[in-house]
């Protein structure tokens, strides 16, 4: 009787969720999210592709910025960003956007990223305009600080830290805990608790250790698993390569009916993809600038390109083999959804190596997400509550990879749901207000980049 009267309690909890989630990502927040992408890009003449040859050898070049302020240097302040942007949303995001969305809501989180390309460049510009030491000696940023800093508007800036606290314990660590915890019972028939367990004390070791611990796991662990997620599906489509054409097809063609799955209802397609989009590369949520201000530079236009190509390589690249391999499997319609479809469809595919591919790159995105995100949960408590906080808040995170595996997957995505489009409306209406500053910095960096080629 007990039983059935929680699961009662969350399911009505996961109902009214998502019918809250309807509306914070409805029309309003679209067209901020889009309106400020296409605002900026117009703005800066569409950098974000005629810059992003420069911008990819600025990010993996050898040669990093060591001289100037900063924690850790620009190649690991990326690294931690796609730590925490490359995680289960690339596997079980993607599945549930098409589950949900329809195989159109791939061609929306294509759009969504490569808009979001820009406004990702703005925040890390700003990130690193408007940062400064504190009182232990480290760099402190984000949107919090520019939009107090640069707007004087405080309200505004804790709203975005009390979003973003609360979104890492969602996002960053229980929708990633609660995805592994399933993966591995699913393949391993490991009970979930033992992995919430494992998973809690692995967490513990590098987030208790700070930024530069956090950036050196990410440094060692993001190229690796990445590699051997893109190899992988690389090999996958190859394998499959009659089915690549009809897939493409589908998904432009669905994107414009909506009549796959979700019975014309455009919004809905639209909804899901770029809700999806932003789960997975985070642009416009304002997260990744708080890793961007810790990167070793002076200059904030070359970090703001370096942040840049984070939602290239998340999105355009890693979601686009989940998404494209979903679609080319056609097993989206049969019930399954989230990471598990995402295998189902590998190991259909490509059997044998195929489901391991996923369960191995699942573990590792999901981990690395929850070290990126404990960094930006720290950085929200402590702007929020002060540097007493940072450790009480660590212990409360751990906790939480811990709940994430024995909670309901249906809950924990409605809950970041909401609380990623929450964070996302502060830290929009912070980029639109300063956009002056980002264009000004542009134009000025820009102008000098011209003089030293000439």
């Amino acid at each position: 009787m007990l039983d059935a009267s929680l699961n009662d309690v969350i399911t009505g909890l996961t109902h009214f969720l998502n019918l809250m989630g309807g509306y914070v990502w409805g029309p309003l927040l679209l067209v901020l999210l889009v309106g400020t992408g296409l605002y900026l890009t117009i703005r800066l003449g569409a950098l974000q592709f005629s810059l992003l040859p420069y911008a990819l050898r600025l990010a993996f070049s050898r040669k990093q910025d060591d001289k100037s302020p900063g924690d850790i240097s620009q190649f690991q302040a990326l690294m931690t960003a796609l730590a925490a942007t490359i995680g289960t949303g690339n596997i079980a995001g993607v599945a549930t956007a098409v589950v949900l969305g329809g195989p159109g809501a791939i061609f929306w989180m294509w759009i969504s990223a490569l808009i979001g390309m820009i406004t990702k460049y703005a925040e890390g510009l700003l990130a690193i305009k408007y940062r400064f030491k504190d009182q232990n000696g480290e760099m402190s940023g984000g949107p919090m600080h520019y939009i107090e800093r640069g707007l004087q508007m405080k309200w505004l800036a804790m709203s975005f830290a009390f979003f973003g606290m609360i979104a890492a314990l969602g996002t960053g660590c229980s929708v990633q805990s609660n995805t592994v915890a399933h993966a591995f019972n699913d393949t391993f028939g490991v009970p979930h608790w033992i992995t919430g367990l494992i998973l809690s004390l692995v967490t513990a070791l590098v987030v208790l250790g700070g930024i530069k611990k956090i950036a050196r796991a990410a440094s060692i662990i993001v190229p690796a698993m990445a590699a051997l997620y893109i190899t992988g599906g690389l090999i996958l489509i190859l394998c499959n390569l009659d089915k690549l054409l009809p897939a493409l097809s589908l998904i432009v063609t669905d994107a414009f009916t909506g009549a796959a799955v979700a019975g014309g209802a455009m919004g809905t397609v639209i909804r899901y993809g770029v809700a999806r989009g932003v789960f997975s590369n985070e642009a416009g949520l304002g997260t990744a600038p708080i890793a961007a201000a810790a990167a070793k530079t002076d200059i904030p236009v070359k970090q703001a390109l370096v942040s840049m190509t984070g939602t290239f390589i998340d999105t355009i690249v890693v979601c686009s083999i989940t998404g494209i391999a979903l679609v080319m499997g056609g097993l989206y319609t049969k019930g399954a959804t989230g990471a598990a479809l995402t295998s189902q469809t590998f190991d259909a595919l490509l059997p044998g190596p195929g489901g391991w591919i996923v369960t191995i790159g699942l573990i590792f995105f999901a981990y690395s997400t929850i070290l990126g995100w404990s960094f930006y949960g720290e950085k929200c408590a402590q702007y929020l509550l002060g540097q007493r906080a940072i450790f009480p808040y660590k212990l409360i995170f751990i906790c939480f990879v811990m709940l994430g595996t024995v909670v309901s997957l249906d809950l924990v995505w409605a809950v970041s749901d909401v609380f990623n489009g929450l964070m996302a409306f502060p830290n929009l209406i912070g980029i639109v207000l300063l956009s002056g500053v980002v264009i000004n910095e542009t134009k000025a960096y820009r102008k000098d980049l011209l003089n030293k080629t000439t």
